[in-house]
């Protein structure tokens, strides 16, 4: 785990679960910042690669799937050390195996409770 405060950058276009991951991980003392779709995302890690301990996607956002945006993140030399989580509504099994064999840490259903924290943390 980082030994600063633990940063991670929450890809998401619904600004009520944005709003309640934020709130959730704040209370861990974890610093959020807050990419409404992939292509925000990949600009801000693009200049911030270091900076991100984690990648929390949603699956469904604009542009490209949460599953797009890992593929993205783990063909990238300077981006693939940093862990993603996938967070969804729906459960799909398919969906969540090619989530987890395509390198996410976990595929998380929505939302984000306090109890998803110490796990979520536990990857970095």
């Amino acid at each position: 785990m980082a030994t600063q405060t633990p940063h991670i950058l929450l890809v998401d276009d619904c600004r009520v679960d944005c709003v309640v991951a934020s709130f959730t991980l704040n209370s861990f003392n974890i610093r959020v910042t807050i990419a409404g779709d992939a292509m925000e995302a990949l600009e801000f890690l693009e200049v911030n690669n270091n900076g991100v301990d984690l990648i929390l996607t949603e699956y469904c956002i604009p542009d490209m799937t949460g599953y797009d945006l890992l593929r993205e993140v783990k063909e990238s030399p300077k981006l693939k050390h940093i862990p993603v989580v996938i967070t969804c509504t729906d459960v799909i099994p398919e969906r969540i195996i090619e989530c987890i064999e395509g390198g996410a840490e976990e595929y998380m259903i929505k939302p984000l409770k306090v109890s998803d924290v110490p796990r979520i943390l536990s990857y970095m």
